[in-house]
């Protein structure tokens, strides 16, 4: 397949390669240099490694995200002000 560089630098992907990569209008795509050329790639966003847990953890029946995060990390620090009022 072979396309053309407009004169602002701007490319036609073809079609079957849209389709193939899931190509919409507004899609950020990713180039880089390879030996005797360039690839084309669709751009996929850094995640954060704890992405990959959300909607992952089902509480006991009961249990509020706060208890389950105490029994984690252990109980919060107490605040200086939250500890002169007492």
């Amino acid at each position: 397949m072979t396309g053309k560089i407009s004169a602002k630098g701007q490319i036609t992907v073809p079609i079957a390669i849209r389709r193939a990569l899931g190509l919409r209008p507004g899609t950020r795509i990713e180039f880089a240099l390879a030996s005797g050329g360039a690839t084309l790639r669709k751009h996929v966003p850094a995640r954060h490694p704890g992405d990959a847990w959300i909607g992952t953890v089902t509480l006991p029946a009961g249990t509020t995200v706060d208890q389950l995060l105490e029994e984690l990390r252990g109980p919060a620090p107490v605040r200086k002000r939250q500890a002169a009022a007492r």
